[in-house]
């Protein structure tokens, strides 16, 4: 089975470029991830109910909030 690289050099310059733009293309549309990160701003938004909820009853506040 042939490269990439040799099948490509077979075709004629303007199909190469057409080729080469191609590539590109899907290197920015689906090749890399985004990058985004998590974000964690909210990591503490909770602490003012520690003394009052568990965990576990802050997590079923939280999915009735959504709307889950």
């Amino acid at each position: 089975m042939k490269t990439l690289d040799e099948v490509v050099q077979k075709l004629p310059p303007d199909l190469q470029r057409e080729v080469e733009d191609f590539a590109r293309f899907l290197l920015e549309t689906r090749g890399q991830p985004k990058g985004a990160r998590l974000r964690m701003d909210w990591a503490g938004a909770l602490s003012e109910f520690r003394g009052q909820f568990t965990c576990l009853e802050l997590q079923k506040k939280a999915l009735e909030w959504w709307g889950d």
